[in-house]
């Protein structure tokens, strides 16, 4: 198996896979991300350790189950890849925007370069002049062609193996594409203030929804794909010219989906349902033949693959080396593989469960307060439910974050105005 010599991690930001062309979606929003899957290695049935941002990029970025991956508070509290590669003088940088996995969660920890968008820790004055211009244009996270800028710059300053982590937040609400992207998709302009209204109002009164405002929701959500994927052209065009793709391994996926009234919500809160877990996952590099492979695949298997291409011991994690799959994918044909996600507001003493294998999908809810635990599938309980079962029950005894949730965890004033405008508050 052919080592790399640097590794990038692309993860895109609510991007569900049946949105994407070369998963089967009748639209053309993914033609750069189509040939990179054609060309590469296409998991086609790749899924997320979580639903939402808070637990499953650190599942991503540390290879460990959520309840692991984070404390009750949603603070990192597991090594990540990039520390592990840090002390094996890889140079590390993450480039971002999304709040939830900041400096203020203990993201930064082994990035020698971590850009979150955010300006806390820097000049009072200058955070507040910033906050203040922000507001005004009504930028709430930095576009695909700032974090593509502030990337390259960093490549441009190191000399030695690199691993480089770009998370692109354009395909999550409040779906506010370009002007050129909503004709093409939509067929006139839908200004800012009214997607974020509709965004929000989809979110807060999912029934007052029409099935035109839904449609507009879609075309919108597609324009932002499609201008994200000629994002990841130029970043990928980028690389080329600096030589740096026969030398690299490039893995892209997704922290999670986004939903449309397919289950009765929208967005993506804590269900798991194929909407907000069937992500993509496209690896491209030296040594790897073109493929598709059905095995189920999860978001846990990038850290392993990461330390692996890096050779670095990924020793006690759960996942498995995406490669491995990809070069003996009958031996993984029988997978099972689990997600979860800790319950909210009236619900914080749920936590949610799945497993999906090649015969099934089974559900279970597990009631903290009452230790009760269910679960709910296709018919009669199988060996994807039994594996559910004894998953869940390894979790239970495992403890970390599973008992526990506290998100009363105070955060400054940009985080907040993020988080609002992102349909967080």
């Amino acid at each position: 198996m052919a080592s790399p010599r640097n590794v990038v991690l692309v993860t895109l930001d609510a991007l569900r896979a049946d949105h994407l062309s070369s998963y089967g979606y009748e639209r053309d929003t993914s033609p750069f991300l189509d040939t990179l899957a054609e060309d590469g290695v296409r998991f086609s049935r790749a899924f997320s350790a979580s639903s939402h941002t808070r637990e499953a990029v650190p599942a991503i970025l540390t290879g460990r189950y959520p309840d692991e991956a984070v404390d009750g508070k949603f603070h990192r509290d597991a090594n990540t890849v990039a520390e592990s590669l840090q002390r094996s003088e890889f140079a590390t940088a993450g480039f971002h925007s999304n709040p939830f996995v900041s400096r203020a969660y203990g993201f930064n920890q082994g990035f020698d370069e971590f850009d979150d968008d955010l300006h806390l820790g820097k000049n009072k004055l200058l955070a507040l002049a910033q906050r203040a211009l922000d507001k005004l244009r009504n930028r709430h996270y930095a576009r695909a062609s700032e974090i593509n800028d502030r990337s390259l710059a960093w490549l441009d300053s190191v000399d030695e193996p690199f691993f480089l982590w770009n998370h692109y937040m354009d395909p999550h609400g409040p779906y506010e594409p370009p002007a050129e992207y909503q004709r093409e998709f939509h067929g006139e302009v839908v200004s800012d203030s009214a997607a974020q209204s509709l965004y929000q109002r989809a979110i807060d009164a999912p029934d007052s929804i029409t099935d035109e405002e839904r449609q507009r929701l879609i075309d919108l959500y597609d324009a932002e794909i499609r201008y994200t994927d000629d994002q990841l052209r130029a970043f990928f065009d980028e690389l080329d010219q600096r030589e740096l793709l026969d030398d690299t391994l490039v893995i892209v996926t997704a922290d999670h989906g986004d939903a449309f009234d397919e289950h009765g919500y929208y967005e993506h809160p804590r269900y798991l349902h194929d909407e907000l877990v069937h992500v993509p996952l496209v690896l491209s590099g030296p040594g790897l033949d073109s493929a598709t492979v059905d095995a189920s695949t999860s978001t846990l298997d990038v850290a392993r693959t990461v330390l692996g291409a890096a050779g670095v011991s990924s020793e006690g994690l759960p996942g498995s080396d995406l490669r491995t799959i990809a070069d003996t994918p009958a031996a993984y044909e029988d997978r099972v593989v689990f997600s979860q996600a800790r319950g909210q507001d009236e619900d914080a003493h749920v936590r949610r469960f799945s497993a999906r294998g090649r015969s099934a999908t089974w559900f279970g809810e597990y009631d903290t307060t009452a230790g009760d635990l269910s679960l709910s599938g296709p018919g009669e309980e199988d060996d994807v439910a039994e594996a559910l079962r004894d998953h869940i029950r390894e979790r239970i005894e495992v403890g970390g974050g599973i008992g526990t949730t506290d998100e009363d965890d105070a955060v400054g004033d940009e985080i907040e105005d993020r988080l609002s405008a992102l349909g967080y508050k």
